[in-house]
């Protein structure tokens, strides 16, 4: 048993509830004596951190790393084990899905045991591929080849899928909120389906949040931060999106206006993914 002192979700955001239970692997699972779970460490050991799994998703993204020559000995936290974050501090990188969730963690393994991190993306295939390249310069030759052959196997089935609904979706615009690391990460893969991002934010993002997700937008992009659903709903109305992605408190609001709602949180899929239904190398794309 592990105590991880905290009642629900602390602080202003929910984020310093997840450094507190951070720090709590830190101080009871890390280093423990008779610890891990017996597996020789090799050079091509990873860690997936903060994919929660809830829809499947990091099946999906293991099977790239995988593919690509590249050991997942451990994933934080959907279904993964107590042995294997006992195994993380023996890998060689720190693959990080939330930022906002496990950044602690992986940055005190950085200073503790000397283990980089890097940040990746796998929703749609532009990013996947930006992704994969960035995990692989990490490593040598070998994975750097292997990352290539796996781009390379999945982009004819990806522009078949993307031809199919381009054409319907070409010029829509769209608006993001919610918690997480969706309101910067799915932006690509609007992109790629040619739809624009006119409006995204966070419900409990920080500062470094909103500087990473001011890449990948346009200048003239609107962000807000923890809006009250009567302010979402008055920008809705200014901006006048064909498509608005949120979570399930705000779904029904927009339903009501007759705005198209896309419930972005994996629990609700509802049907509409083509993702791993249609190929691992597009793990999340929403139609």
């Amino acid at each position: 048993m592990i105590p991880v002192r905290c009642e629900g979700f602390r602080g202003v955001s929910q984020s310093l509830g997840h450094h507190i239970a951070n720090d709590a692997i830190r101080d009871h699972v890390f280093d423990r004596e008779g610890g891990g779970n017996g597996v020789e460490p090799g050079q091509y050991d990873v860690a997936i951190l903060g994919d929660y799994n809830i829809g499947g998703d990091a099946w999906s993204s293991r099977i790239l790393l995988e593919e690509m020559g590249l050991r997942v000995v451990a994933q934080w936290s959907g279904d993964g084990t107590l042995a294997e974050m006992e195994q993380t501090p023996k890998v060689k990188l720190n693959l990080l899905h939330c930022y906002r969730s496990m950044n602690y963690i992986s940055r005190h393994m950085e200073e503790k045991y000397g283990i980089p991190w890097v940040e990746y993306n796998f929703f749609g295939p532009t990013k996947i591929a930006e992704s994969l390249r960035k995990i692989a310069a990490y490593f040598d030759d070998n994975i750097k080849e292997g990352a290539e052959k796996v781009i390379a196997k999945y982009q004819a089935m990806s522009e078949e899928i993307i031809a199919k609904y381009r054409p319907r979706l070409e010029g829509k615009k769209v608006m993001l909120y919610v918690g997480g690391l969706r309101p910067r990460h799915v932006i690509g893969a609007y992109e790629d389906l040619g739809m624009e991002v006119v409006g995204t934010g966070y419900e409990f993002g920080h500062n470094d949040d909103y500087d990473r997700t001011r890449n990948d937008i346009g200048n003239a992009t609107l962000i807000y931060d923890d809006v009250t659903g009567f302010e979402f709903e008055e920008f809705v109305k200014r901006v006048k999106p064909d498509l608005v992605g949120s979570g399930v408190k705000e779904k029904y609001i927009f339903q009501k206006m007759g705005v198209p709602f896309r419930q972005m949180h994996s629990w609700d899929y509802s049907g509409l993914i083509m993702a791993t239904m249609a190929s691992p190398f597009l793990p999340r794309i929403w139609t």
